[in-house]
């Protein structure tokens, strides 16, 4: 990935930014008797594809180090 690091730290923040605000929104049904089990589920899988995208981004903003 040759982009360029800020670019890349932009892109976690804003990925940071949904993940937290699905955890709000999960918590928030989670206390609700009347929601959507399936809409809380997809919620819940879309917070992990996040989490992984936000990883992987991570990982490519450390350099390589020669071996």
């Amino acid at each position: 990935m040759d982009a360029d690091p800020a670019d890349i730290a932009e892109k976690i923040a804003a990925l940071r930014l949904e993940h937290r605000d699905l955890d709000a929104i999960i918590a928030r049904l989670a206390g609700d008797t009347e929601a959507d089990e399936l809409a809380v589920k997809r919620l819940k899988k879309r917070k992990l594809w996040l989490k992984d995208c936000i990883a992987r981004l991570e990982s490519a903003l450390i350099p390589d180090e020669p071996a």
